[in-house]
């Protein structure tokens, strides 16, 4: 029998997925500041405190380190931590315990012990909560061997990819664009899941190839609308997974189109479309470029606290739409 699909947001996509995951596996337990009463600093946990109570819905003191050393901790034990940062600014507080501790234990204990821990982060600007609470730092997390690194952009990835990571045996790390816990799509009811370390194609195109992530996917979306009607034909591509990267998805869409704009929010300098623009440059795929690749990522800068400031620093849709159109019709 098909499940059936409602609407929801994306808050209400993760909220869904944890209390499945709890509900079938008594190892499941939430950690985090705020999470319990409260409901969440952008009430994502909701109601999850009074469905399973205090000793499954933890609410954490104010130590990501210690907190994520719990999480770390527990997870080496059999259990399955889902622990939630207020904000993924406060990763620097525990990189110790994420970088070097959760992403080393299986490699240094010979792969006899696994660290099924999920690490969630609301992520990105666009909320005015200024340089020390706005920032998309993927890209850091990203580089780690060991971590696996997803962002998912729609409420039906959202509740698919948290249940895939709850699942997987080693570390996940969620970026979560906080623009988009309010956003609606389609989810179907009951479990599923998504799987990590494979884009989707959002939109096929023959003119040009836009490799964006989370929120960047929305915008570049938008802007393909826009390009069709000028006879730009954009292919986007959802990338999904920051680490591992599907590396076939996007050669072949760069192979088809010969054209490459990558779109994120994190500053662009080693950003996450630093290493898309390498792998396609080491790639079969280089052969077929028609023009140089273009990355499109924040500007050099910490976030604004001033909201025309803050939009200015991350790419809007006339951004990609300039960006776009210089790329496309510069070779033609």
């Amino acid at each position: 029998m098909d499940q059936a699909v409602r609407e929801l947001s994306y808050a209400q996509a993760i909220q869904e997925a944890m209390a499945i995951a709890m509900e079938s596996d008594d190892r499941v337990f939430l950690m985090g500041e705020d999470i319990g009463v409260y409901g969440g600093a952008f009430q994502v946990t909701g109601d999850l405190v009074e469905r399973f109570g205090a000793d499954r819905v933890i609410d954490t003191p104010i130590s990501e380190l210690g907190g994520a050393g719990v999480a770390v901790g527990a997870a080496v034990t059999g259990l399955r931590p889902i622990f939630e940062f207020q904000f993924s600014d406060f990763a620097t507080l525990a990189m110790e315990q994420i970088v070097n501790q959760a992403a080393k234990m299986r490699y240094m204990l010979g792969g006899a012990v696994s660290v099924p821990v999920v690490m969630r982060f609301p992520a990105g600007s666009g909320t005015g909560a200024a340089a020390q609470h706005s920032q998309s730092l993927e890209a850091w997390l990203g580089h780690v061997p060991g971590l696996k690194v997803i962002q998912p952009a729609t409420p039906y990835d959202a509740k698919g990819m948290l249940l895939a990571a709850v699942a997987d045996p080693d570390p996940v790390m969620i970026f979560e664009h906080k623009l988009l816990y309010k956003t609606k799509g389609p989810v179907p009811e009951g479990y599923y899941t998504v799987p990590i370390g494979k884009a989707a194609i959002r939109r096929e195109g023959r003119d040009l190839t836009i490799v964006a992530t989370s929120i960047m996917v929305h915008k570049a979306l938008e802007a393909a609308k826009t390009l069709e009607a000028e006879g730009i034909d954009v292919e986007v591509v959802d990338l999904r997974t920051i680490r591992p990267m599907d590396k076939e998805t996007v050669i072949e869409s760069v192979k088809k189109t010969s054209r490459l704009l990558c779109v994120y929010e994190g500053v662009k300098t080693l950003g996450v479309g630093a290493e898309v623009s390498a792998m396609i440059a080491e790639s079969e795929a280089f052969d077929f470029l028609d023009a140089p690749i273009v990355r499109l990522g924040g500007a050099e800068t910490p976030i604004p606290y001033n909201p025309d400031l803050e939009k200015a620093t991350v790419p809007q849709v006339p951004d990609i739409l300039a960006a776009a159109r210089s790329l496309a019709m510069g070779s033609r």
